[in-house]
């Protein structure tokens, strides 16, 4: 008797520890098999929107669920190709531009430390110049848009991936129960992809006014970012103002590029995403903002912005067994554990 009431005061303590060991060991396998489990949740992720979208045709124009499947595909390539040849050109277009740029750099700061020197503020200009001269700025326009078409590059595996599972849904008949996580992950997946776009068309618009160089990349850049939860819209606000110091100076245009931008992210992300999306993921703020992180640690960039969608996922997968339901509703912010 004595023996099975340790244990079984000792039973939370050795689920705690499998808890943790197995926590670790499903990290383990995360990273080491990224290269080829990153592509395959894209991909899980792209045919969950074709899916919705095939159904939507279906309903609307009574066009066969597998052609609807097919024609939401092709349009995804279609799109990610010609972003890659737009990117291309601007990024082409800009670097031919670079020594005008880092005349007008120097002019800038040549201005800037004329007028600090009027105050009274003794700075050394040699230092500054130097610094501004190995400023990395062409590089990581260079290496951005490298990632980006590393990105696509991978389209043939996301491809191979999509094919395999469009297979599976050729019918439309699934259980239940993942029916349900399909529905409400695509759901998030077509209005974050929508308001996402708002926000990418808009940010293009307000840089195309003021004759950006790299206005189209930028957009895609936003797209890309709001993907990625408070942190990615402030960072797609703030990225085109190096690009329009180096094209302009320190004009007007970046106070009211700055304050455009400000506003179309607050309207699109604050406004309109709110009232669209509503509460469907059904996560606690501070559970994202530690899951952003976990996954960017885990998948860097890509972790980033898959890290809601996959949270949810996992979030609803523990909805449907009695164990780990505590943990879902901790997801969500209500904390079932008693102290």
């Amino acid at each position: 008797m004595n023996e099975t009431s340790a244990l079984e005061k000792l039973a939370p303590v050795n689920n705690i520890c499998l808890m943790i060991l197995a926590g670790t060991a499903s990290m383990a396998v995360l990273v080491y098999t990224k290269a080829i489990l990153m592509p395959f949740v894209i991909a899980l992720f792209i045919s969950m929107v074709a899916s919705t979208l095939a159904r939507k045709l279906q309903k609307k124009w009574q066009m066969p669920y597998a052609l609807g499947l097919v024609l939401s595909f092709a349009g995804f390539l279609a799109i990610a190709l010609a972003a890659v040849f737009f990117i291309a050109n601007s990024i082409e277009s800009f670097v031919s531009g670079a020594g005008i740029y880092a005349d007008r750099l120097n002019d800038t700061l040549d201005w800037l430390l004329s007028h600090a020197r009027k105050y009274g503020v003794t700075v050394n200009t040699q230092f500054f110049l130097e610094t501004a001269a190995k400023m990395p700025i062409f590089n990581f326009v260079k290496s951005f848009g490298g990632m980006l078409v590393s990105i696509i590059t991978n389209l043939m595996l996301i491809t191979l991936f999509v094919i395999f599972l469009f297979m599976g849904k050729a019918t439309d008949d699934k259980p239940p129960l993942i029916s349900s996580i399909e529905q409400r992950l695509s759901f998030y997946l077509v209005i974050k992809i929508f308001v996402s776009f708002l926000a990418a068309f808009f940010t293009w618009i307000v840089l195309a006014l003021v004759h950006t160089e790299l206005a189209f990349m930028l957009a895609v850049l936003t797209f890309v970012l709001n993907f990625i939860p408070n942190i990615g819209p402030f960072i797609a606000t703030v990225s085109p103002l190096p690009v329009l110091f180096l094209q302009y100076g320190g004009d007007w245009r970046l106070v009211v590029v700055l304050v455009l931008l400000t506003a179309v992210h607050f309207v699109v992300g604050n406004i309109l995403e709110t009232r669209w999306m509503g509460k469907s993921m059904d996560l606690n703020p501070i559970v994202v903002l530690v899951c952003l992180i976990f996954w960017a640690l885990v998948w860097g960039i890509m972790g980033a912005l898959l890290a809601v969608p996959l949270t949810a996922a996992i979030k609803m997968i523990f909805e449907l067994n009695d164990n780990t339901r505590p943990l879902a509703r901790l997801l969500a912010g209500r904390h079932p554990f008693k102290l």
